[in-house]
């Protein structure tokens, strides 16, 4: 077990840096700041309203779908095109708030958990509810994802502090696909390839697991104590990969008024704090997200929702004033931000249930 240390080391090579000609003549020579302004407001969704959304997200390689799961106890399936946005289906079934939701790669499948117990399967076409996995503890069922080269597996945590593989296409548990954490277990995030996962608790730690590709059978690997008795509530993991650089990292939100970025320095999942970057967040379910496309402009982009009611935009290679933008418009604090496949669009959502959608301005 380490335990992290908040000391702000300088930017090391997470991205190509400035003389990284090959990566800064495809992208074209302008800044961060000029990359992520934001022209407005392109629509807001508010079907949600009074009850939070914690979490949101545009569909693989989409412009214009996105879903989004709601503590009223639904999802909505959302299009934004052709005009006028609208909601496409909505998802009916949960006896309880839903916690957590992920897309299949095919974009035909949505995986959900709830406070009721249950993994739900949804076809996303027209909204039915195909299988339903009963938690075997009867506990509260907190966040969900796909295995990215395995959609058929999904892992599931929950309140009892346990993680569980489940196969979707037989609503079975995997054998030797579970472990505990030392508390309720609120985030996951595999590697690209699929072959380490973090999940993280409410107690403060981050767990690396190796994951079998064969078998689904999880091997505990590293704990990391980020800090003791906050919520781990947000890991989403990047492999930097390009002619200049790869430095694979890992995003965290974690309860500490900070976002983390943590570099991975082996292939067991063994995490080094490399930067933080202040934001108000001690309690919410507070998510941030690696933004998919112009990681090799000048610089590199992280977006990060915020209980201050605003969206922030984080370079992750500026030494100071590393806040590159900075959105205002949510009447409660943000609790998830998305973007879609070309950047075009940015989605937000907050504790009160609005959602918006924000239009980057186009160069």
């Amino acid at each position: 077990m380490n335990r992290a240390v908040y000391d702000e080391r300088p930017p090391g090579s997470l991205v190509p840096t400035s003389v990284a000609e090959a990566s800064r003549a495809m992208a074209g020579d302008t800044t961060l700041s000029e990359n992520y302004a934001f022209a407005g407001m392109h629509h807001i969704f508010d079907q949600h309203v009074d009850s939070a959304v914690p979490r949101l997200q545009f569909a693989n390689d989409d412009k214009h779908l996105l879903a989004c799961c709601s503590l009223d106890g639904t999802l909505s399936i959302m299009t934004l095109s052709p005009p006028p946005a609208s909601v496409k289906v909505t998802l009916k079934g949960h006896g309880g708030p839903v916690t957590d939701f992920a897309w299949s790669l095919s974009n035909d499948i949505i995986v959900s958990t709830s406070l009721d117990g249950t993994l739900r399967i949804w076809n996303t076409e027209d909204g039915r509810c195909i299988r339903e996995v009963r938690d075997p503890e009867s506990s509260e069922l907190l966040c969900c994802t796909f295995q990215p080269m395995n959609n058929n597996l999904t892992v599931v945590g929950n309140s009892k502090h346990h993680l569980q593989v489940v196969n979707i296409s037989t609503g079975k548990k995997v054998k030797g696909g579970s472990s505990k954490l030392t508390g309720r277990v609120l985030s996951l995030s595999f590697d690209a390839p699929g072959r380490i996962l973090w999940a993280g608790d409410d107690r403060g730690s981050i767990f690396s697991f190796l994951f079998d590709m064969a078998t689904g059978k999880l091997t505990k690997a590293k704990r990391l104590v980020v800090s003791e008795g906050s919520s781990i509530c947000s890991i989403s993991a990047r492999s930097w990969i390009s002619r200049e650089a790869r430095d694979p990292s890992l995003l965290v939100n974690a309860c500490v008024n900070k976002l983390l970025l943590y570099r991975v320095v082996d292939n067991e999942g063994t995490l080094q704090l490399k930067r933080s970057f202040p934001i108000q967040h001690g309690s919410q379910l507070v998510h941030s997200i690696f933004c998919p496309l112009m990681s090799f402009r000048q610089g590199a982009c992280v977006v990060t929702g915020s209980e201050d009611a605003c969206v922030y935009f984080f370079d992750v290679e500026r030494n100071t004033k590393a806040i590159v933008n900075k959105l205002q418009g949510h009447g409660g604090p943000v609790l998830d931000v998305s973007f879609n496949c070309d950047e075009s669009l940015l989605a937000s959502a907050d504790s009160t249930g609005m959602v918006i959608i924000w239009r980057r301005e186009q160069k």
